[in-house]
C-alpha cells in the first residue's frame, strides 16, 4: 500500500457505506493507526478487530484523539445533530470527508468552521463489493497530500476522482449515486418483458441479470480499447432481431436516450433542491 495514517482515522457513522469503506481499508493496512468508531450499533465482526475502537457517541471520543482523517458518513437527516461534537476536531492537519448526498461544502463550513479541510464525496453502492466510483470535491483549506490521502481510503472500495467544481455533484449524484437504481429497474423491466414474450419467471430473471452483469464486465474489460457503441454494433445484424429491439429503444422521440436524459436531469435538480 502507498499510502498509509500515521494517525487514528475516526468513522462517524459504520452503515452499509461506512462500513463497506472499514472493510476495505482494514484489509489494505491503509488504517493501521486505528480507527474509532462512532455508532450506537456495534457490528460485531469489526467490534473484535485489535485496531478498532467503539464508541457510543461522539462526546465519549477522548478529545486528544488527534485523527487524521474523520469520515463522516451518517445519513442526512441525521448530520445537523451529530456535527457538533466533531468541531473540536476542526484542525489543518486533520481532513473531513463527508460522504452525505446533498450536504454541500458550505454546510459544513457553517458547522465546523470555514478553517476545516473538508473534502465531498459521491460515492455509490457497489462500494460495498469493492467495485464503486466515488467522485469528490475539496475545499479551499484541504492540502495536496490530504486530497491524495482521501482520494486513496476511496480507492479501498473502488475508483475515485477529484472535480474542482462542486457544482457537479449534483449531476454526479444523478448519474453514478442513483446510477445502481437504474441498472437494477432495467434488470426488472427485462425480466417482466421475458415474462410476457413466454419464459417461466425464474429463467426470464437469470437471463435478465447475467445479460447485464456480463455486458457490464465485457464493457469494463474492453474500456478504453472498444467503445460501448462498438460493443453493441458488434452484437446487432442488420435487419436482425437485436436491430429490431433497438429501433424501439434509440426512438429519437420516446426511447431510452430520452427517458434516461429526462431522469438524469430530475435527478440533477433534486439534487440541487436538497442542497439548500
Amino acid at each position: 500500500m502507498s499510502l498509509q495514517l500515521k494517525r487514528p482515522l475516526l468513522l462517524m457513522g459504520c452503515g452499509k457505506m461506512g462500513g463497506a469503506m472499514l472493510e476495505g481499508w482494514l484489509k489494505s493496512g491503509i488504517a493501521a493507526a486505528g480507527v474509532t468508531i462512532v455508532d450506537p450499533y456495534q457490528n460485531e465482526d469489526f467490534a473484535k478487530h485489535p485496531d478498532v475502537t467503539y464508541y457510543d457517541t461522539a462526546e465519549a471520543v477522548p478529545a486528544d484523539l488527534n485523527p487524521e482523517v474523520i469520515l463522516l458518513a451518517v445519513k442526512p437527516q441525521q448530520m445537523d445533530d451529530a456535527l457538533a461534537a466533531y468541531k473540536k476536531f476542526a484542525k489543518p492537519d486533520t481532513v473531513f470527508i463527508s460522504v452525505a448526498a446533498g450536504k454541500t461544502i458550505a454546510y459544513f463550513e457553517s458547522h465546523l468552521g470555514t478553517e476545516a479541510a473538508i473534502i465531498r464525496a459521491m460515492p455509490n453502492t457497489p462500494a460495498a463489493i469493492g467495485q464503486g466510483i466515488t467522485v469528490c470535491c475539496p475545499n479551499k483549506n484541504v492540502s495536496s497530500a490530504q486530497s491524495k490521502m482521501g482520494l486513496t481510503l476511496l480507492q479501498a472500495v473502488g475508483e475515485a476522482y477529484n472535480v474542482e467544481d462542486e457544482a457537479l455533484i449534483d449531476p454526479v449524484t444523478a448519474l453514478s449515486g442513483g446510477g445502481p437504481a437504474y441498472v437494477f429497474w432495467m434488470i426488472e423491466t427485462m425480466t417482466e418483458a421475458g415474462i410476457k414474450a413466454g419464459l417461466p419467471e425464474d429463467l426470464s430473471a437469470r437471463l435478465s441479470l447475467m445479460t447485464v452483469a456480463g455486458a457490464g464486465q465485457l464493457a469494463l474489460s474492453t474500456a478504453g480499447e472498444v467503445e460501448p457503441s462498438q460493443l453493441r454494433i458488434n452484437v446487432t445484424s442488420p435487419g436482425g432481431t437485436t436491430a429490431e429491439a433497438l429501433a424501439v429503444l434509440m426512438n429519437e422521440e420516446n426511447g431510452l436516450q430520452p427517458i434516461m436524459t429526462q431522469a438524469i436531469q430530475a435527478a440533477t435538480d433534486r439534487s440541487i433542491e436538497l442542497a439548500k
